[in-house]
This record gives C-alpha cells, sequence and structure tokens, in this order.
C-alpha cells in the first residue's frame, strides 16, 4: 500500500517559520493568518516596509525540524530599518513605532 506523500511544512529553504503578532486596536491582537509561501524572513520585513501590518508587536521564528522557536522582533525591524535606508521608501508608521518600542 502506498502512502501519500506529505507536503513540507513551510516552503522555505531552511524550514524557518517567521510570524508577525498584529494588535488591530478593538478588535484585539492576532498572529496574522499568512499563506505558507509569505511565511520567510524577506517577505516579512518586506511587508513591515510596505505597510502591510497595523500595529506589529512581536514578529516570531520557529523551526519544528530543528526544534527551536525564538523573538525576533528587534532584529527584523532593524532588517526593515535597513532596507528603507537603501531605497527610495519612507519609514512606515508601523515600523517607526515598533522600532520606537524596541529601543
Amino acid at each position: 500500500m502506498h502512502k501519500p506523500m506529505t507536503p513540507p511544512l513551510v516552503p522555505s529553504p531552511d524550514g524557518t517559520v517567521y510570524l508577525v503578532l498584529d494588535d488591530f486596536g478593538e478588535f484585539g491582537r492576532a498572529y496574522r493568518e499568512t499563506p505558507d509561501t509569505r511565511t520567510d524572513r524577506q517577505t516579512v520585513v518586506a511587508d513591515l516596509v510596505s505597510g502591510q501590518y497595523e500595529r506589529p508587536l512581536r514578529i516570531v521564528a520557529f523551526n519544528t525540524a530543528d526544534g527551536w522557536a525564538r523573538d525576533v522582533t528587534a532584529e527584523i525591524a532593524q532588517e526593515a530599518l535597513a532596507c528603507t535606508s537603501r531605497s527610495d521608501h519612507d519609514l512606515s508608521p508601523a515600523v517607526r513605532e515598533l522600532l520606537e518600542r524596541m529601543a
């Protein structure tokens, strides 16, 4: 009997998933529902820079294959700041506030 192959949890090359805890004000806080193809580090940074989040509070990374999870908020915020300084993008209010909270 042939078992169907289960797709991997994440499509990223190293298996690390990045999720953003967003504050929706009166509607509460939630980790953003994100397609598995958009949970990589570069996409999260790009989404921060382009203002895709209401009020990001925390960014967590985890890798189930390697058995770890950690808060990467400060390093992702710094990457977003570096991206805006290298491009024509202004710092989005969400990233600005995130950086202020991290300082």
